[in-house]
């Protein structure tokens, strides 16, 4: 709890600090505009489904570096079977739904049963996913021009509040999203399972729970959720390149695991404390593209030194506890 108050609290200090320097940098009210606002939670909901999906594989104590690939591999293989091929858009969404689950399944069996690393697993299937997708695309751009604006709704729609500013309808998609995990994590036998699992394996296998199961389960999940937030992406921006849509997109949502909690050793994490780390990175990004918009090529450095401070307050909070009890 502590965490999420702190991470809170720095969140509140960056997000008041860019509108300060947004709009002096500017001369008017940028930041603070509708538009921002609602593109800076269209934002927050699409890269916090990730960080929510990439969390539940982190409590475990494993990685999944693939997430950026399975949003490419649904991303552009919507619109490419869609529009370029004309498949049906149900049996397509189908498929982009339940491919990913096999995905999940495939890198939770290889965890589990050959008790391969998951850092080399998923980052194999980064290297297999991305390359398959510019495979039977030619490395072409995939999107949906005109069409499909009903289900384009689903992440560029908005639920009007009051006057020059909406509810993203993805924040709305994140909120069910993170609901249900919460309630998985919280209110159930299984996320406590979970939880148990990151801490000790061993310990869980000998007080009974099937840890390879709940491992399978964790990576299925966040595959789905990638997939996920892959559709909703290339709904949101209706072109996708397979070169380089969705790079390092997992580096956002680890960072924001991290940031939130989620201990890489395993063991720990909320979807708040999540949440928080998500909109946390995004309003950085923001106050780069407003106030730094000279240094955007620098914003890669600054999400990999939110993450190494991430591990580093995480790794001090660890050595302060084993004092303690010592």
């Amino acid at each position: 709890m502590k965490r999420i108050i702190g991470i809170a609290v720095l969140l509140l200090v960056v997000y008041l600090a860019t509108w300060i320097m947004a709009d002096a940098f500017s001369g008017r009210a940028v930041f603070m505009s509708g538009y921002n606002q609602e593109n800076l939670l269209r934002r927050i909901a699409l890269y916090g489904i990730l960080g929510i999906g990439v969390s539940l594989v982190i409590i475990t104590g494993g990685i999944d570096l693939s997430l950026g690939s399975v949003v490419c591999l649904v991303g552009v293989g919507v619109p490419w079977l869609a529009v370029g091929h004309g498949w049906p858009m149900p049996v397509v969404l189908l498929l982009a739904l339940a491919l990913p689950l096999a995905i999940g399944l495939g890198h939770g069996l290889l965890v589990t049963r050959l008790r391969l690393q998951p850092f080399i697993v998923t980052l194999c299937g980064l290297l297999i996913y991305r390359g398959v997708t510019r495979g039977f695309t030619q490395d072409q751009t995939a999107g949906f021009g005109n069409g499909f604006k009903a289900l384009r709704w689903l992440a560029n729609g908005e639920v009007p509040l009051f006057p020059g500013f909406g509810l993203p309808v993805p924040l709305l998609i994140l909120g069910v999203v993170a609901g249900l995990i919460a309630v998985f994590l919280n209110k159930t036998i299984y996320g406590r399972y979970l939880l148990a699992l990151g801490n000790s394996e061993e310990a869980a296998r000998f007080s009974g729970i099937h840890t390879d199961r709940m491992i399978i389960v964790a990576y299925v999940i966040c595959s789905f959720l990638a997939a996920l937030a892959g559709l909703l992406f290339v709904l949101d921006v209706n072109l996708a390149q397979p070169v380089d849509f969705g790079n390092f997109y997992e580096l956002f949502a680890i960072a924001a695991a991290v940031l939130g909690g989620c201990s890489l050793r395993g063991g720990t994490g909320t979807v708040l404390g999540v949440l928080a780390g998500t909109a946390l990175i995004q309003v950085l990004r923001n106050m780069i593209n407003l106030v730094f918009p000279a240094y955007q090529n620098m914003e890669y450095a600054v999400i990999g030194l939110v993450i190494l401070a991430g591990v580093v307050t995480d790794e001090l909070a660890k050595r302060a506890v084993a004092r303690q009890k010592a």
